[in-house]
């Protein structure tokens, strides 16, 4: 993809001064890259020993205060924050006053479009949902990483042109989701991006124990060329025993999970089941051995009806 011109002068916001609440690994990474555009991080809050640590390596010299601060010396500030903590941490900021008129308020929550805001919009701030699709570390890779990083972003009208801006000016893409989508897609990017993670560390560990000295070596190329495929293709790039319809393998599969690492059984059995639905509606599975590995994928579960070892 094409990276998107710079809005016009008239266009971008006005080099801003920028604050952080909360100092995760989110937060200090998108204020450095807004600091390389050209704006000024002034002040960040942060609890932890590990996010203060965070918040020196890639903002140094920018102040550690209370939220409340942070609020009073910026005119654009990044709410960092778990998702569950952001409803209660906007709701105590605009009871205490600390919102201001005119205030950019950005989250970078996935689930969350602007109607979270609505108490700091109540109070004169203006309300930006700007997610960034991607995985942080806390560390200053991250800043690099956003360059051509897609970013989910929910603005009101009027605000859609400053939303632009600066998500272009941190070295992203700007995709626009509609308020009432965001559950829907955040949970498409957890599917993707968080479940891959446990996938790939259970298969690394999985071949270990068989015996693979070096697992990521092994990996590496296999999933690379399977990410492509399917970012690629879609279901027509699976490949496998489920897809084939191997019913034997498959069970064989589940015995020796059971008898090594149970603990493994039921995410097999729940991802060999959904992978068996996909393949089959597009026409990936033969129907008569569908029949055979579904059968095989009932009967492996234990009496309580799930995946796993019997304890």
């Amino acid at each position: 993809m094409n990276a998107q011109p710079l809005p016009e002068p008239q266009d971008r916001p006005a080099r801003l001064t920028v604050g952080v609440v909360g100092a995760g690994r989110v937060g200090p990474a998108l204020a450095a890259s807004l600091r390389l555009a050209g704006h000024r991080p002034v002040a960040a809050s942060g609890v932890s020993d590990a996010s203060v640590r965070r918040a020196a390596a890639l903002l140094p010299e920018v102040p550690i205060v209370p939220p409340s601060e942070v609020l009073a010396r910026a005119e654009l500030v990044l709410l960092t924050v778990p998702d569950d903590a952001l409803p209660e941490l906007i709701a105590g900021l605009t009871e205490t006053g600390a919102v201001r008129p005119g205030q950019l308020l950005v989250h970078t929550s996935g689930r969350y479009g602007v109607s979270v805001l609505e108490p700091a919009l109540r109070a004169g701030a203006l309300p930006l949902a700007l997610h960034p699709v991607m995985t942080f570390t806390g560390t200053p890779i991250d800043v690099q990483r956003l360059a051509g990083c897609s970013f989910g972003v929910t603005a009101p009208e009027e605000l859609r042109l400053a939303a632009q801006a600066l998500v272009i000016e941190m070295g992203g893409e700007p995709e626009w989701i509609a308020e009432e989508s965001r559950p829907l897609y955040h949970a498409a990017l957890a599917i993707g991006a968080n479940h891959l993670t446990t996938l790939v560390a259970q298969s690394l560990e999985l071949l270990r124990a068989s015996g693979v000295e070096a697992p990521d070596r092994m990996l590496g190329p296999l999933l690379g060329a399977a990410l492509d495929n399917a970012l690629r293709s879609g279901d027509a790039a699976l490949t496998g025993p489920v897809a084939r319809g191997d019913a034997g393998t498959v069970a064989a599969h589940v015995a020796e999970l059971r008898r090594h690492a149970p603990h493994a059984v039921a995410g097999y059995l729940a991802m060999a089941r959904t992978t068996a639905d996909r393949a089959l509606a597009h026409g990936l599975l033969k129907p008569e051995l569908a029949e055979d590995l579904l059968g095989v994928l009932s009967d492996v579960t234990d009496a309580r009806g799930r995946g796993g070892s019997e304890t």
